[in-house]
């Protein structure tokens, strides 16, 4: 395929509150419920047709692939790869805090029980590899930290750009693949 889109999941607790999700298996909340409704109508007014909603396991991602999935009528299906990364020590903590900012530029660095930025890259650019070389039209519903690793596939960044990276809640964002 030579594209695919990506959603983010809707509003949880955690992001009003400003902490760090990661792999902690957050709610949405109504409003998260509302704007998953809300992303399902503007897929529909776009005219974006897919095959399939690939999904995080997370509850706020699923949750946010059900309500649009209910809407636009595309199956979705949980799919591993895109859960997000284990921030491990910085989970629950401040999101704009200035040392998980520079905690992010370390690429190799597990955060104490938590997954890298290069274990994360490899699964989800094997996981883009995948949607490329495939015949189907891709709608993934996942996690800002998955979203940063999306546009170093796409773009060359710098550190700074990279830890800075990201989209907001139900932003729906399309990629294009292009042949090297």
């Amino acid at each position: 395929m030579d594209h695919f889109y990506f959603v983010r999941h809707g509003e949880t607790v955690w992001n009003v509150e400003n902490k760090i999700c990661g792999a902690t298996d957050i709610e949405l909340t109504e409003r998260g419920h509302l704007q998953a409704i809300e992303t399902g109508r503007k897929i529909l007014d776009m005219g974006i047709h897919a095959d399939i909603i690939l999904t995080s396991p997370l509850v706020r991602a699923k949750e946010t692939a059900r309500h649009i999935s209910e809407i636009t009528g595309i199956p979705m299906e949980v799919e591993p790869r895109v859960i997000e990364q284990n921030f491990g020590i910085w989970e629950s903590t401040p999101r704009d805090g200035k040392e998980f900012h520079e905690a992010k530029k370390d690429m190799a660095c597990r955060f104490g029980t938590g997954e890298s930025m290069l274990q994360m890259a490899q699964r989800i650019y094997n996981l883009l590899d995948d949607i490329k070389a495939g015949d189907k039209e891709v709608i993934l519903v996942a996690h800002n930290g998955i979203v940063r690793i999306v546009e170093s596939y796409f773009r060359d960044m710098n550190n700074e750009e990279f830890s800075s990276c990201g989209i907001q809640n139900c932003e729906i964002k399309k990629y294009i693949f292009t042949n090297p």
